[in-house]
């Protein structure tokens, strides 16, 4: 059997570990062949697939980015998209099947393929760890421990300066980074989709943590709305899946605390260095066990499934269980963190 891997939408630390998994697991175990499709869902369009043997994915695992590249392509659009187009492209190259490597735009497009008759099997990747057929998502944990380590460094120079600091991190539906790189840098205040706030009540907090001799630190995610707000602030228009593409929610808090509370302010945003860099060793172990259950999933037949971890193991859930509705942070896990604001 011959299988095809593929790492679509945006990249994270973890995917070379899930490869690497899929393919020594697969190989030793199953006796399986694979190959690599490039760049995502452009890969399957364009029939761009080479081997994908043991010798590729040695060391893999501490490796951050992915091998195989990655797109936000659709696999339904262009002369060459679309399901029946697919499946000859896959026979030509006796292709048996795909594992989906990738988050919520990647499962989509997965299901949507499995349900038109395409073998696939997904693994959820998403650093916001919006998904909510699983507990955690690789990529996660280290996107946070980046985030924390930034956080930290903006609060020493904030401290010299007696500067506020404003640090966007990404999370574009749900406040996850936010929420843990938050509360585990000391931030004064947290500000993520789930919870819209005004202006007033965000400086509120600032002069607060000001009055006590403390350097406020504001952390918030890329998809904060103020309330009022009818969408996520984004100027860079839209993804291949027509979302915006979000970003500089920073930039517009800063002045504006800086008017209400006359405390100089400073943004930060993040971006894509929380995705970059070597997996933290939780993202390592998770991603390589996703993998390894992966192949087992390619064995049993288990098509239009995802592998996902729940509690501490890894289980198989159709499509559908991670579509749809958000991995949201709950009130109660963001009134916890609200005690330690100001």
């Amino acid at each position: 059997m011959k299988i095809g891997i593929l790492t679509s939408g945006g990249d994270c630390p973890g995917l070379n570990a899930v490869i690497r998994g899929i393919v020594l697991k697969g190989t030793t175990s199953y006796d399986l062949e694979f190959v690599g499709i490039r760049d995502g869902w452009r890969g399957v369009v364009d029939g761009d697939f080479f081997p994908l043997t043991r010798h590729e994915v040695k060391g893999l695992s501490k490796v951050g980015g992915t091998i195989l590249g990655t797109s936000r392509t659709n696999p339904y659009e262009g002369e060459r998209g679309g399901a029946e187009n697919i499946a000859k492209t896959l026979y030509g190259h006796r292709i048996d099947g795909i594992i989906a490597i990738g988050g919520e735009g990647t499962l989509a497009a997965a299901d949507r393929l499995a349900k038109d008759g395409i073998n696939v099997i997904g693994v959820p990747k998403t650093i916001d760890n919006d998904l909510r057929a699983t507990d955690y998502s690789f990529g996660f944990d280290t996107a946070v421990n980046i985030a924390t380590e930034a956080m930290d460094r903006l609060r020493t120079t904030g401290d010299s300066h007696q500067r506020c600091m404003v640090a966007e991190v990404m999370g574009r539906h749900v406040g996850w980074i936010a929420l843990h790189a938050g509360m585990a840098a000391g931030a004064h205040a947290i500000l993520i989709p789930e919870v819209p706030q005004t202006l007033d009540e965000i400086a509120a907090l600032v002069t607060s943590a000001h009055d006590r001799g403390r350097a406020p630190l504001v952390v918030v995610s890329e998809g904060f709305k103020l309330q009022g707000m009818d969408e996520a602030y984004s100027d860079k228009g839209l993804d291949a899946f027509n979302r915006p593409r979000l970003g500089g929610i920073g930039d517009r808090l800063a002045p504006e605390i800086e008017r209400i509370t006359g405390i100089e302010t400073r943004a930060t945003i993040l971006g894509h260095i929380q995705r970059g860099g070597s997996p933290s060793a939780f993202d390592r172990v998770l991603a390589t066990r996703l993998g390894l259950h992966a192949a087992d999933a390619i064995v049993d037949g288990a098509w239009g499934q995802m592998v996902a971890m729940q509690g501490t193991e890894i289980v198989r859930v159709p499509f559908e269980d991670a579509l749809g509705e958000l991995n949201t942070v709950p009130l109660h896990r963001y009134e916890e963190a609200a005690a330690l604001f100001g």
